[in-house]
């Protein structure tokens, strides 16, 4: 399905063709002035990054003699930004509130660069530099761990140099870090720096879970919530990505606290950019996310920030969509109940409550006697209710066809009527119909809307139901809800009534 989420960020993207830019003149005190060996007049674009990718900036027009000035960023809109020739060819550096003066050739830019002034750039030059040098000096090491024929001796001498180095870089990296002039790029360097985690306490019985938390815990301390400029780096991106997708364990009601938690953070320091950033990154990776129940994240985030006004960076038609997408899913949230689905049985000749049925689990299925698909589950389906019947297991099937007659020829055909079939038909879907039955509470909009209602955009649908008809799994295959069940009652064998064949289709069609 296609993401509502996509257009989140209103900028020029910069792409090779350099066809097109955006324009922003607001004039500071810590312009940039760029000298250019062997560039004529010519346009030259300034660029800012959000997150991993660059985005156009600004435009301007260098001189015969190849000098080019852009008006300085405001404090906030700071972070890393790069200056880009014909070619393309481009140049990273740090917009940060001072003067800013730098040095190159057109032909290589980012080789040739000379800060000229700028304490923020020597710095962060100066440490890549460093880098560099510190590489260079570890090769000779790298060779001899690679040589097989090394002796120890000499494998020995090489892991001390190395560390030696290694050493060197964590001190030069503490020095950038806690400096008191509090330089950006020590703050980028923070961020890409894991927290050393300390060993468990010796009365802790699972010292790995302690370790875990505590990493979790203390994830975010090298981030300062405070500075919207951290967004514009690739560390940023990598922070929030990592968090999100493998150190939260994928929990729906865990990653919604812990989104609320770290929102907090970013709103309390009044960090606007920073909150945009991780909310839409949240949203976009909950709504399309293929873990069950995710979904339930995203509408947590819509209603909480998108629906109370708190996101004004999106235009009408997009925040539309969202409020819209999350309206269509409010219905089938895992550990809510579904509405009480009320419709005609098998004869279409007496009505059937979701809520009367007494079982243990409850399975809803909404298919169709076309569907190919469906065709092919609903035998698989078979085998399952006839193991789980006994085990507590009670089908709700719903039929999505929109005439009665040829769901029901189906059915009697193939002998699916040993559960509940119930659908809807043209007679009692015409308007008079529809407000007569309402009125007289034999059956309720969402029951008669049941494919809004349970979002049916392909068949079969499923949603697997506890005894209290909360939902506990959704959108799943005959396959996986034998394996579901089977975990739930912790019973070994898993799939005895499923040939290898059918298992191995299953966990390709799931993957």
């Amino acid at each position: 399905m296609t993401s509502t989420l996509r257009p989140y960020v209103k900028a020029c993207s910069l792409t090779f063709a350099l066809f097109s830019f955006c324009v922003h003149s607001s004039m500071s005190q810590n312009d940039l002035t760029v000298h250019v060996d062997g560039l004529g007049q010519d346009t030259v674009y300034l660029a800012h990054y959000y997150g991993a990718k660059l985005f156009y900036n600004d435009t301007a027009v260098s001189d015969a003699n190849g000098k080019v000035v852009f008006a300085g960023k405001p404090q906030e809109e700071g972070g890393k930004y790069a200056v880009v020739l014909p070619g393309p060819k481009f140049f990273e550096f740090l917009m940060v509130d001072e003067p800013m003066e730098f040095e190159t050739t057109a032909a290589n830019p980012s080789g040739d660069l000379e800060v000229v002034a700028s304490k923020e750039n020597e710095v962060f030059f100066g440490y890549l530099e460093f880098i560099q040098g510190k590489r260079t000096e570890r090769s000779p090491f790298d060779k001899v761990l690679q040589d097989s024929s090394a002796t120890k001796e000499e494998v020995t001498a090489a892991r001390n140099g190395i560390q030696a180095l290694t050493d060197e870089v964590n001190e030069y990296q503490y020095y950038l870090t806690n400096d008191p002039r509090d330089f950006l790029f020590g703050k980028y360097l923070s961020m890409v720096n894991e927290p050393k985690v300390p060993d468990a306490p010796e009365e802790v019985e699972d010292k790995a879970m302690w370790q875990y938390l505590w990493y979790r815990n203390h994830y975010w301390d090298r981030v300062d919530f405070s500075d919207p400029r951290l967004v514009r780096d690739a560390a940023f991106d990598q922070l929030i990505k990592r968090y999100w997708g493998k150190v939260l364990p994928q929990i729906p009601d865990t990653m919604t606290a812990e989104a609320d938690m770290l929102l907090a953070k970013t709103l309390d320091n009044r960090n606007q950019d920073m909150f945009k950033y991780m909310l839409h990154h949240m949203t976009y990776a909950s709504e399309s996310s293929k873990i069950m129940c995710m979904d339930k994240v995203f509408v947590h985030l819509v209603n909480t920030y998108y629906r109370t006004g708190m996101v004004d960076w999106l235009d009408e038609a997009q925040l539309e969509k969202i409020l819209e997408r999350a309206e269509d899913l409010k219905h089938t949230l895992c550990g809510n109940r579904p509405p009480n689905v009320t419709l005609p049985n098998l004869d279409q000749d007496e009505w059937v409550e979701l809520f009367d049925i007494e079982a243990k689990y409850t399975l809803i299925c909404i298919w169709e006697s076309t569907c190919g698909h469906c065709k092919k589950e609903m035998p698989k389906l078979e085998r399952i209710y006839e193991a789980w019947k006994p085990k507590g297991l009670e089908i709700f099937a719903i039929g999505n066809d929109f005439e009665p007659e040829p769901w029901q020829e189906y059915i009697r055909e193939e002998g699916l009527d040993a559960w509940i079939n119930v659908s809807d038909n043209p007679l009692i879907n015409a308007q008079d119909s529809a407000t007569a039955l309402i009125y007289k509470g034999r059956t309720n909009l969402e029951s008669l809307n049941f494919r809004t209602t349970f979002d049916v955009y392909a068949t079969p649908k499923m949603f697997l139901l506890d005894e209290d008809k909360k939902i506990i799994a959704k959108q799943v295959g005959a396959v996986q809800l034998a394996e579901i069940l089977s975990q739930i009652e912790g019973l070994e064998e898993t799939l005895p009534y499923f040939a290898p064949e059918e298992k191995k289709e299953s966990a390709e069609n799931d993957h």
